[in-house]
């Protein structure tokens, strides 16, 4: 691939650098301090959508940012897996960032300052990972995003927000510093170097055992992709605020975690190595375990932010699943359900959000008749809802259509029966929210009530309408993530798709 030179990577990041400055100055004044958090988001994204005509044109943008040791270089590269994680996390900034608005003050949150400065680094790092050129430059953004995401799960500073915390860092610091990092200690002493490769860097370079242990200890070390049993950090974090959830698992960590698997896995071990040894397969399996116990989990769950948490767990590893099967359809689904995935759940975040905005209310047993109350934001979650089961006209069919096409070509029969039980869990679990809430009458102590219309504040209600709607609209035209996902699998696989 033909390289390009620019500071247009580096610059979409320092937006963000730039603004945690500006929202801490403006803290006193609050209109000042939402002005810059969405101005760094439009720019932000203008940034990433401007270098995108050079990545679809076939090139790759490299910036050097700093020599650190030998080796060891603070890199930039943006390719077109970097790209696609790239332009969602940048475009939803913009999107939860109205929402936030909406959310703090309506609950007039307290450090609000502090909120929307740690959000900001948040999609520093985010955006660091995307466009991180080696392995030394991901690890490095990877626990940046895990330090400036702690302050936002325990916002709320309760005991419980504090345990969630602690459970937080736990979990994400310790396996990344106990298993990650001594992977890639292994993947520099075979090979003398950390940058990603089409084609990997691992193969004829490590023995076999050392491949094997390496891929272990990536596995166990990159937690945000919350593969079973190294998921409970997750549901934990669930007390942090709604918009925090959403950043969590649509826009940030949770993306982070599982690019970072397809990263790792295509570009330091490659395809033709893992088919070698066989070890795609193997954790093909282990996620098809944990979509299935994950989707168990969460239809007894009637905390409604819960029942999202345990389902981004089950929907994570479809990306997991995927990558693992090595097949030119499952690559590209791995990279296609990162955007759908992100569009259909923060919808359902949002949506939690604004009821519990509107009436406090937070089970799911409490929401007979809400649709009538907030018939906006419950059609909103029913659009979700749907492309999260992957039902055909929404944005979910188009990833989980190709992962069965995946599953095909690689004469796996199992995974695709996984498929169609996960399918069916998911409508299991969501769809009964959808029927309580526009077909059971509302209660209050027993008796029917009339319905009122309460819909949370406008700054909430139309960014939640606007996911709901692209998470369909991604069915009809989901043409930009086909030919970057296709670009990608043409690379690794080194065969034109």
């Amino acid at each position: 691939m033909e390289v390009y030179e620019s500071a247009r990577p580096l610059c979409a990041m320092l937006v963000s650098l730039s603004a945690v400055l500006l929202i801490g100055l403006s803290g006193r004044w609050p209109n000042l301090r939402e002005t810059w958090t969405l101005m760094a988001a439009v720019l932000k994204f203008a940034i990433v959508l401007s270098m995108l005509p050079i990545v679809l044109g076939g090139k790759v943008i490299e910036c050097f940012i700093v020599h650190v040791l030998p080796g060891l270089d603070l890199a930039l590269r943006v390719d077109p897996l970097g790209m696609t994680f790239a332009l969602t996390a940048s475009f939803l900034w913009i999107i939860t960032s109205c929402y936030s608005i909406g959310y703090m003050r309506s609950l007039a949150e307290h450090a609000q300052t502090r909120y929307f400065m740690c959000f900001a680094v948040a999609l520093c790092a985010a955006l660091g990972i995307a466009f991180s050129a080696n392995l030394f430059t991901l690890f490095v953004f990877y626990e940046l995003l895990t330090l400036c995401t702690y302050p936002l799960v325990v916002h709320k500073q309760t005991p419980e927000a504090i345990f969630g915390g602690r459970k937080y860092l736990v979990y994400l610091l310790g396996t990344s510093i106990f298993f990650q990092l001594p992977a890639i200690f292994l993947v520099y002493y075979y090979t003398g170097t950390l940058e990603f490769s089409s084609q990997g860097i691992l193969a004829g370079k490590a023995p076999e055992i050392a491949v094997i242990i390496t891929y272990i200890l990536f596995i166990a070390g990159i937690t945000k992709a919350a593969v079973m049993p190294l998921h409970a950090w997750l549901p934990a974090a669930m007390v942090a605020p709604t918009p925090v959830s959403a950043l969590l698992h649509a826009v940030a960590v949770v993306k982070a975690g599982v690019f970072t698997v397809v990263r790792v896995l295509l570009y330091v071990f490659g395809v033709d190595l893992l088919e070698e040894i066989g070890l795609g397969v193997i954790l093909a399996y282990v996620a098809s375990f944990t979509i299935i116990a994950a989707s168990v989990i969460a239809m007894m769950q009637d905390d409604l932010k819960l029942r999202l948490a345990y389902s981004t767990v089950s929907q994570l590893s479809y990306i997991v699943l995927a990558v693992g099967l090595l097949t030119p359809s499952a690559i590209a689904s791995s990279i296609i359900h990162i955007t759908m995935h992100a569009f259909g759940k923060i919808t359902l975040f949002f949506t939690a959000g604004a009821i519990y905005v509107a009436t406090y209310k937070t089970r799911i047993s409490e929401l007979d008749g809400i649709g009538r109350q907030m018939p906006f934001t419950m059609m909103a979650f029913t659009l979700g809802t749907l492309s999260m089961i992957g039902m055909p006209l929404f944005g979910g069919f188009v990833s989980k259509w190709y992962l069965a096409m995946g599953a095909i070509e690689a004469g796996r029969l199992p995974i695709l029966i996984v498929l169609a039980a996960s399918s069916i869990l998911n409508a299991c679990y969501l769809l009964p929210i959808v029927y309580a809430a526009f077909f059971k009458e509302p209660k209050a102590g027993g008796q029917v009530i009339a319905p009122k219309i309460k819909e949370a504040p406008a700054f909430m209600v139309v960014p939640v309408v606007l996911t709901g709607i692209e998470a369909m609209a991604l069915f009809f035209w989901p043409s930009l993530i086909l030919d970057l996902a296709k670009m990608i699998v043409g690379y690794v696989t080194g065969e034109s798709y």
